[in-house]
């Protein structure tokens, strides 16, 4: 018996994608979140300094789930995320609101189909290409990481605002599949 990795790998690009897409469907009809993945500064939070951190979390990355799949925090704490991928695809370690996860996951769609992402491998010097109207997917915003399997790395932000965010992958069909967890800053 194929192992999924396998199959996933023996796939083009394209029916990937498409899979994705049509998974996620529904999400993208959320809208936009207008502020858009590179924004440094985010109504929830901004870039944590590490002098300023409070607690440290680790974060799992499986083949899509986290683990743990719910965090709590304060009000002004600056976190540092510890996060490794223990599975065999590449996976993103995403904090926002749900729109903003909507948003991105069109980028990460768009990125698998130049080929910056493939199911387990980040091709870097791709993602400097243009993927249309100038726009380059460096995939280096603070709120984020992107890791291929055995990988790991870290995030640090502090929680400006109370309210409910997400931790998300957003690859094409990894949200859908339920590889999205819950933050509550109280």
């Amino acid at each position: 018996m194929k192992s999924n990795k396998r199959i996933f790998a023996t796939l083009p690009a394209g029916i990937l994608v498409g899979l994705g897409l049509m998974a996620s469907g529904a999400v993208y009809a959320g809208g936009s979140h207008g502020g858009g993945h590179g924004n440094k500064g985010q109504a929830f939070g901004e870039p944590g300094a590490a002098s300023d951190v409070v607690k440290t979390i680790p974060i799992e990355l499986g083949d899509n789930f986290f683990s743990p799949e719910k965090l709590s925090f304060e009000q002004g704490q600056t976190v540092r995320f510890t996060v490794v991928n223990k599975g065999e695809f590449v996976h993103e370690f995403n904090i926002g609101t749900q729109l903003m996860h909507a948003d991105h996951q069109k980028e990460m769609a768009m990125m698998m189909e130049h080929g910056a992402i493939e199911v387990d491998r980040i091709n870097h010097d791709k993602m400097k290409m243009d993927m249309g109207n100038g726009h380059m997917m460096s995939h280096d915003d603070p709120n984020s990481i992107l890791l291929e399997p055995g990988q790991s790395g870290e995030v640090i932000w502090k929680f400006a605002a109370s309210g409910e965010l997400e931790f998300a992958c957003n690859l094409p069909g990894h949200y859908e599949s339920g590889m999205v967890g819950e933050i509550s800053i109280d």
